[in-house]
């Protein structure tokens, strides 16, 4: 229970720098079947042009991912969401195979119902209960960096060269990614020590 508080606190923390959820998201489905190939990307709809968070690809067809990120406890994503979200992907259609809504928060039950209806597909904490993001998380042990306690400016410096993922400080030697981010070696030794006990 202490390391899925952990896991909500670092997953919170992910907000205030700019677009680092977006940024985690796309490292996560790097782990699964979706190759992301575009992050905040404009496409032209029928009637208006829009931003998409994330574009991934599954067995030559597209999706539409909506990435979705609360800093305040309690928040859950609304019907709201799923509505815009499916009205973006309607307007660009035939463009997309599928729309994807992932958050870190909890998602309302008039927001199950309508996605369940229209068959988009939704990853959020505790739901659904096989897949949620937290065990999606756990389980593969992809911890985002702000489980590390970050500085500002040190999530800022990883979010930046697209390292949003804990274990992959570890693909690293100390010198190597010392020198990839500006960290000294002792600060990039210690993190990479942390590291290894939070995912054993």
């Amino acid at each position: 229970l202490h390391q899925r508080y952990r896991l909500k606190e670092a997953i919170m923390q992910l907000g205030p720098s700019g677009f680092a959820f977006e940024n985690y998201v796309a490292d996560l489905l790097k782990y699964y079947d979706l190759q992301v190939s575009g992050i905040r990307v404009k496409i032209s709809g029928q009637c208006a042009l829009h931003e998409i968070d994330l574009i991934g690809i599954s067995n030559s067809k597209q999706f539409m991912i909506e990435c979705k990120h609360n800093s305040h406890r309690g928040t859950y994503v609304g019907l709201k969401v799923a509505l815009y979200t499916h009205a973006r992907f309607l307007d660009t259609s035939p463009k997309f195979s599928g729309e994807i809504i992932f958050c870190n928060t909890k998602i309302s039950e008039n927001a199950k119902q309508y996605a369940k209806c229209i068959g988009q597909q939704v990853f959020s904490w505790r739901y659904p209960s096989e897949k949620s993001l937290e065990k999606i998380i756990e389980q593969n042990k992809l911890y985002p960096i702000t489980i590390l306690n970050l500085s500002p400016k040190e999530l800022e410096i990883f979010s930046g060269i697209g390292m949003m993922i804990a274990k992959d400080l570890l693909e690293y030697d100390e010198a190597k990614l010392s020198k990839k981010t500006s960290l000294s070696v002792k600060r990039i030794y210690n993190l990479q020590t942390l590291v290894k006990k939070i995912i054993q």
